[in-house]
């Protein structure tokens, strides 16, 4: 038996496009220094 392509990894994945990735993007800098409730949904 081969093994699949595709083997998922949650931390790499959690780290590339989880919540902590995207607290980096400017879109959530801006949220938060307007003190928004909710960053994220």
């Amino acid at each position: 038996m081969t093994k699949r392509t595709f083997q998922p990894n949650t931390r790499r994945r959690s780290k590339k496009l989880g919540f902590f990735a995207r607290m980096q993007t400017k879109i959530i800098k801006s949220r938060r220094k307007k003190g928004r409730k909710v960053l994220s949904h």
